[in-house]
């Protein structure tokens, strides 16, 4: 069972989880119309990501004798400026959701439910990794500068991660 205090905890992080899959496909919209596939593609996959991040919480928390809430979302933002700032962003707001995970796996220390804490390792592994991807995504970029042959490359390259991703999930 879980304590009211841990149940609301929960229910924000779903929240957050369900923004940054509207955040991602935003994203991914904005990628797409500029003619970039590779990284439109990049940002879909991830914005599904997220959104399983989303329902993985909402069933621990039913499961665990809580009631997930599906609430109103903050509408995310059209336009971008450029790919770069796009990747900036996405870097910017993995950080945000490692620290609200950190701030979850508080809660439940404090809270003394170690099962909570348990299940939340799976995201803090989850944010390390995509952390460390965002930050590789980034060095690229500013490697890449303003070349237009260096992005259509890393916008290749990008659609590789994606594929790559997807040949890992199918053997897990």
């Amino acid at each position: 069972m879980l304590s009211n205090k841990m149940e609301k905890a929960l229910n924000e992080q779903i929240r957050v989880e369900a923004e940054s899959s509207q955040v991602y496909l935003a994203m991914a919209s904005w990628a797409e119309v500029k003619g970039l596939e590779g990284i439109s593609l990049f940002m879909y996959r991830h914005s599904d990501e997220e959104r399983m991040h989303m329902l993985k919480l909402i069933k621990y928390v039913n499961e665990r004798g809580g009631h997930a809430h599906i609430t109103d979302l903050k509408a995310p933002k059209k336009d971008f400026g450029s790919f770069q700032k796009m990747f900036q962003e996405l870097y910017e707001h993995e950080i945000f959701v490692s620290k609200s995970i950190n701030e979850l796996v508080q809660v439940s220390l404090d809270e003394r439910d170690y099962a909570t804490h348990n299940f939340l390792q799976w995201y803090v592994a989850e944010q390390i990794e995509e952390e460390a991807l965002a930050r590789n995504i980034l060095d690229k970029i500013n490697l890449i500068g303003n070349d237009k042959g260096g992005l259509y490359l890393f916008d290749r390259d990008v659609q590789q991660i994606t594929a790559d991703s997807a040949a890992s999930d199918t053997t897990q």
